[in-house]
């Protein structure tokens, strides 16, 4: 029997070397080669490894300010992703007509590039665009919305893409529920809110999740739609990052601001898996007590 153990062992050993080598050579390695670098110093004559890089983003006013833009051009389109695509999710669930209906409108915005979002953004809310050509007539004015110190603009902008994606990830998650479960809970009397509430959103959680995670980690690296309308300051460090590598040559920094963009990410799916186990630690304790 123990003999056995060393074969069993290296099997499994040889079954998950596939995919493991492919994620260490494709993914691990690059991230040890960029985190190495961003020890690296950029002046030839200075010490081969140094802390400079990291002092500078430490420091520096203007990285801090584009790491903490970095972060709301991340969290609000996902947070406003998630308040439009629940509740879509969910209507595409109540029955056949719906789900013809919502399931074709939500994915007409999965076919137009991020670009191309970006410049309709542009056309129809910048100052002289379509709405306030509009709204002229009736002595009415939007306020600014492109290029403003809130970047709604660039938010709604990355909400046009984030919003169909979520949904494709959650109604999917829901549709996963088996229809006897949803069907126990009408006949118990559970009103539609408390099936959402306490029946799809539990169960649907794996789904959610992932649409949030990918939505956050996408916009946290976005360039081109704050580059087309974002503020001139501050700017996000996917842009600062593209100002150091290409115009500066200074790729060590690069490097740092990508760690450091990789630790954020990863602290806020730290954070999140967090909240999510205090709220289920939270519901578990009700249960008990009722």
């Amino acid at each position: 029997m123990n003999e056995r153990r060393p074969v069993a062992t290296l099997m499994i050993v040889l079954c998950l070397l596939p995919g493991v080598g492919y994620l260490a050579a494709f993914f691990g390695l690059p991230l040890v080669r960029v985190l190495i670098g961003s020890f690296r110093n950029n002046d030839p004559a200075g010490p081969a490894f140094t802390l400079d890089n990291w002092i500078t983003l430490a420091t520096s006013p203007v990285y801090l300010e584009g790491v903490f833009y970095s972060i709301w051009l991340s969290l609000a389109p996902t947070v406003l992703g998630l308040i439009v695509a629940l509740p879509l999710s969910a209507m595409m669930q109540a029955n056949e007509k719906s789900r013809k209906l919502f399931g074709t409108f939500y994915r007409i915005p999965l076919v137009v590039p991020g670009i191309v979002a970006a410049f309709i953004v542009l056309v129809i809310l910048d100052r002289g665009g379509m709405a306030s050509r509009l709204l002229t007539p009736l002595g009415l004015s939007l306020p600014r919305l492109v290029r403003d110190e809130w970047s709604i603009g660039a938010i709604l902008a990355l909400s046009w893409k984030s919003i169909p994606f979520m949904t494709l990830i959650i109604s999917g998650a829901m549709a996963a529920i088996s229809v006897d479960v949803l069907a126990a809970a009408r006949t118990l009397g559970a009103s539609r809110w408390t099936i959402l509430r306490r029946i799809q959103l539990p169960l649907a959680q794996p789904g959610i999740t992932a649409a949030i995670l990918l939505t956050f980690i996408t916009s946290l690296g976005s360039f081109v739609v704050p580059r087309l309308l974002g503020p001139a300051y501050p700017m996000p460090l996917s842009m600062h990052m593209y100002k150091e590598g290409f115009e500066n040559g200074n790729w060590p920094m690069v490097y740092a601001m990508g760690t450091l963009l990789s630790a954020v990410a990863m602290v806020i799916l730290l954070i999140y898996y967090g909240i999510l186990g205090s709220l289920g630690r939270s519901d578990a304790a009700l249960q008990v007590k009722g």
